[in-house]
């Protein structure tokens, strides 16, 4: 296995949570009842965390007050209340954007775990990476994920390209996306999104843009050259020009519309991909890999107790329910998506069909194995929010991937 980022647990939590009880309003009432806020993009989600919640009020007795919010909404929101000393007690967190946020957040130490009844070897080998950020851990994951790639099985056999494997290399992917292009459709669907486009450079380089010790290293030779061949697929034919820079879920829009064989995704829209509207048959498998290595990396979200809770042990008590074994089954069972807790991902494939049961079993085996976390610096979503717009360009052949990645890294690392 690769190198993992250790996730220390934070031996001064026991200072921090002294210096956070009593202060500020933090979204806790001071009458028992916990804030909880979370991002949820419609009611479907919001009846689901409505679920989990029920669960975490029945097994702590603790009244928990859900406050939900559309992803970019939250985050904006999320930004005012934490420069406020507003933030919600109890508080959702993506993976990716820990690092803006982590100060916001309460470490939590060997004290802080003990009071929410969490042991961390109950959690998928390196899922607590996700909420961890320069040796601490802020937060503890409610799914995980990694990314994927999608596939139209109808395509293929129509094309008479033979289905991905387990095991195959970015050789083998090159010939199914060719296999794939026709003069209706291109055989693959690029990504505007972050990991969407991201994702295959990193495993074809084995170098993450982001160094160990959290330097930005965009201009890094192997993970250039790798993008110049990601970005030239354009170029060979096999994809399209995304039509705006605002598109930026062209690649998985154009697979789930079946107007490309292939696409990338997380494994958190597996069970969308699965039953999609365009009535195909989906397929996944791992990432391809490169001189026999893969390099993937392991996502998620959690939640995270506020620096400034009023009664951080409150919260922690209903942080280590939301994550516990019963609201974990609840997740799982949703289908929604893929739980931390080990315990319960058997629950997930069991919520599938049984015809796709055992595939997506597999491709889920496959691509979680050998991953690392995220290297990320303080200031990653400004760097993302810097380059996105700019993606278009590079597939347009305006700009190189060179040239871009050389004038963020000037921009944002020196």
């Amino acid at each position: 296995m690769r190198n993992r980022t250790r996730t220390a647990v934070a031996a001064a939590a026991g200072a921090a949570l002294l210096l956070a009880a009593g202060c500020g309003d933090s979204g806790g009432d001071g009458d028992g009842t916990v804030v909880f806020d979370m991002w949820a993009g419609g009611d479907d989600e919001v009846d689901a965390l409505r679920a989990q919640v029920e669960i975490a009020e029945e097994e702590t007795g603790v009244e928990i007050r859900l406050r939900t919010s559309p992803w970019n909404d939250f985050f904006t929101q999320l930004t005012t209340r934490a420069s406020s000393g507003e933030m919600a007690c109890l508080t959702g967190m993506n993976g990716q954007r820990l690092g803006d946020y982590a100060d916001a957040f309460l470490p939590l130490g060997e004290e802080e775990l003990a009071t929410a009844g969490i042991d961390p070897a109950d959690f998928t080998e390196g899922s607590l990476d996700i909420m961890s950020h320069e040796g601490n851990l802020y937060g503890i994951p409610y799914d995980v994920a990694t990314m994927i790639v999608y596939y139209n099985k109808d395509m293929l056999d129509e094309a008479g390209v033979p289905e991905p494997a387990a095991g195959w290399t970015f050789d083998d992917f090159e010939d199914t996306i060719a296999g794939a292009t026709t003069d209706a459709q291109p055989g693959f669907g690029v990504g505007m999104a972050e990991f969407q486009w991201m994702s295959l450079p990193i495993a074809r380089s084995g170098v993450q843009p982001v160094t160990e010790d959290r330097q930005l290293d965009l201009t890094n030779p192997a993970f250039v050259e790798a993008s110049e061949w990601y970005f030239g697929l354009v170029d060979e034919g096999y994809a399209a020009v995304p039509g705006s820079a605002s598109d930026t879920g062209w690649g998985e829009e154009q697979y789930q519309n079946a107007n490309t064989a292939v696409a990338l995704d997380g494994t958190w829209n597996a069970v969308t991909y699965l039953n999609n509207d365009a009535g195909f048959r989906a397929g996944m498998v791992e990432l391809p890999s490169q001189g026999g290595e893969r390099l993937g990396l392991v996502l998620g979200s959690g939640y995270g107790i506020s620096a400034d809770c009023d009664d951080p042990e409150t919260a922690l008590q209903v942080l280590g329910a939301l994550v516990g074994e019963a609201a974990q089954d609840e997740v799982a069972s949703s289908g929604r998506s893929y739980p931390a807790r080990s315990s319960s991902q058997p629950l997930y494939f069991e919520a599938l069909d049984d015809e796709i049961r055992d595939e997506v079993e597999a491709a889920f085996e496959a691509a979680f194995t050998d991953l690392e976390g995220q290297y990320s610096t303080d200031n990653w979503t400004q760097i993302n929010e810097a380059i996105q717009p700019n993606l278009i360009s590079v597939y347009a052949g305006q700009m190189t991937p060179a040239e871009l990645l050389e004038q963020t890294q000037q921009q944002f690392g020196g």
